[in-house]
């Protein structure tokens, strides 16, 4: 993928949806979360106009801190998933990305306090508007070791809505797969917490 990639939002639309873009402003996926469902599911599509499925996100119970969300490619084929921790994510974003059982990487959220002087701003009438254009929480993907390979930052914006993907390190194909999945479920889940 040539980084770094552009996520935004669809503020309008009924159910969320999130295009991304690379550095040359080509659409790397499109994708959208299925509403009233009580189990999260998300597909995520190659094309805007939604007929080419690349992967789809399950999560593996009901409406739960601690869900487990399993990506499948367009084929069935597993491509891993990612588990938010329950107790540690209240604080501070904590999700374990996983390939099969394996936990290979984490995405956590940098500082906490921006979040909290968000939701802080959003609260005061006027001022909220432009809480998203002064605050930009920031996530970043882990190896186990701690070498940061991948960082999502929010991006200067009215009402919300722009994030941007910084490539840190060097991955493999299904390492970057796997992380991206894992940014934008995370980023669908978080996105209501600031």
């Amino acid at each position: 993928m040539n980084y770094p990639l552009d996520l935004s939002f669809k503020l309008m639309a009924l159910a969320p949806q999130i295009s991304v873009t690379d550095a040359a402003g080509r659409l790397v996926c499109f994708v959208r979360q299925k509403m009233f469902k009580l189990k999260e599911s998300v597909t995520v599509f190659a094309d805007a106009a939604q007929t080419q499925t690349l992967a789809t996100i399950n999560a593996d119970r009901v409406l739960d801190i601690s869900a487990r969300y399993d990506f499948t490619a367009a084929d069935g084929r597993p491509l891993g998933s990612v588990k938010r921790e329950g107790l540690k994510s209240i604080w501070k974003c904590h999700y374990e990305i996983y390939d099969a059982e394996k936990a290979v990487m984490t995405l956590r959220e940098d500082n906490p306090w921006i979040k909290v002087a968000d939701a802080a701003l959003m609260n005061i009438p006027f001022v909220g508007m432009f809480a998203g254009y002064v605050l930009h929480p920031s996530y970043t993907v882990t190896r186990p070791g701690g070498a940061p390979v991948l960082r999502l930052r929010k991006m200067p914006a009215f009402f919300e809505g722009k994030f941007r993907i910084e490539r840190l390190a060097d991955l493999t194909p299904d390492e970057e797969l796997r992380s991206l999945l894992s940014i934008l479920m995370m980023t669908l889940l978080e996105r209501a917490r600031g």
